[in-house]
């Protein structure tokens, strides 16, 4: 029978090991600044109730004002998170050294103690999930060329990540919540929590899957291979998503409704995606473009990643300075498909967290697990964390 008080001093040391490695990571990043505890509790005024904006497995999010006027948000992770603590690095390392438009900033962040706390830009207009796709009364009016602005500003700060910074680093957690709006609607892309560096000399990375259920590429989610392609897949749901105006899964609908990638690819087979486009815009004469939106969508969460454009491509498509080939558009990795092998095959082992070779050989095990016996009722909102330890 095991020993949970010495089970508990274990964990507690290995947590208080890894907290003092990340003190030591934080201090040698360059570009971060490091603010005072007393500082960040004054501006969110002792992180009052009323200024909580949000809620995660890392802990909170509160909104704050600095000394100089500055509004913040200030994420405070959980104390007992270890797993919190990897992302807490992750996330710096990753965002410390860059800046895009359509990147979240991050101001600095708090080591003091036991307190690990990021603080980024506040961003007015909340998530993608939480107006286009929460039904909250948000006052928001996502017309076209909003929802086009999105769109275009999404896969451009994806393409940056992709294609502009060295190493490549992949989001792996591309969804609605994670897209942030600032007050003039232009799409930020949040939490790198999760996120990977890619060497150039790799074809992919074994890894364990992390990210969220309806979001996930099927060679991801099924063998824990990760490229950029995975972004993409996800960029391809998400398009989707903000031009129908609709979660990516709900099971409060029919069976054959509940899934959004399943219904525009049988609309567009039968040459009626139209009738997907979010009935919101019937009264605007962008509903040919919102079309061609969902058309790009399926082109990028096709099933076979090699098939994926790159996200300099999708770029192009959205600006109307590529074409967009119907002929070229195959069937998407679906959610439905992906399910039905989860049901037959059950659980496996996890692969381990591996770079491939050159030549594209894993050193993983050839399925990673996935099981889970409920779905989310809308917008795919449970994440395999839930499912298995998620991995940076």
């Amino acid at each position: 029978m095991p020993c949970f008080p010495s089970f508990f001093k274990r964990s507690r040391a290995c947590l208080v090991k890894l907290r003092g490695e990340v003190d030591d990571e934080v201090s040698g990043i360059q570009n971060t600044k490091l603010f005072k505890y007393k500082d960040l509790v004054k501006a969110t005024e002792d992180f009052s109730r009323s200024n909580k904006i949000g809620h995660g497995g890392f802990g909170s999010v509160y909104k704050g004002e600095l000394e100089d006027g500055t509004l913040v948000a200030v994420k405070v992770l959980s104390a007992e998170s270890s797993q919190g603590v990897r992302e807490f690095l992750t996330e710096i390392n990753m965002i410390a050294n860059i800046e895009h438009p359509n990147l979240v900033k991050l101001h600095g962040c708090c080591v003091e103690g036991q307190h690990r706390i990021l603080v980024y830009g506040y961003l007015e207009k909340n998530s993608l999930a939480q107006t286009l796709l929460g039904g909250s009364n948000s006052g928001i009016q996502f017309q076209w060329p909003a929802r086009r602005k999105i769109c275009i500003g999404v896969a451009m700060g994806l393409a940056f990540l992709h294609e502009e910074v060295q190493p490549p680093i992949i989001h792996r957690d591309i969804k609605a919540s994670n897209i942030l709006l600032d007050r003039q609607l232009e799409p930020i892309i949040s939490d790198f929590g999760l996120a990977k560096l890619f060497p150039s000399n790799m074809t992919h990375i074994s890894t364990r899957v992390a990210g969220t259920v309806g979001y996930l590429a099927p060679e991801y989610a099924m063998r824990g291979q990760l490229t950029n392609k995975a972004d993409i897949y996800s960029f391809g749901v998400l398009l989707l998503e903000i031009v129908s105006g609709r979660c990516n899964t709900n099971r409060k609908l029919p069976a054959e409704e509940r899934y959004l990638l399943d219904v525009a690819w049988k609309l567009h087979e039968k040459g009626e995606l139209m009738s997907l486009v979010d009935a919101s815009l019937d009264g605007e004469d962008h509903r040919e473009e919102a079309c061609l939106y969902m058309k790009i969508g399926l082109l990028c969460a096709q099933g076979l990643s090699r098939l994926r454009p790159s996200m300099s491509t999708v770029v192009k498509m959205l600006t109307g300075f590529a074409e967009v080939n119907d002929s070229e558009i195959s069937r998407p990795g679906s959610l439905t498909n992906f399910l039905n092998i989860i049901a037959e095959e059950g659980p496996k082992g996890h692969p381990k967290d591996s770079s491939s070779t050159a030549s594209g050989e894993s050193s993983g095990p050839e399925k990673s697990s996935l099981w889970s016996k409920d779905m989310p009722s809308s917008c795919a909102t449970m994440t395999f964390n839930s499912i298995y330890d998620r991995s940076i």
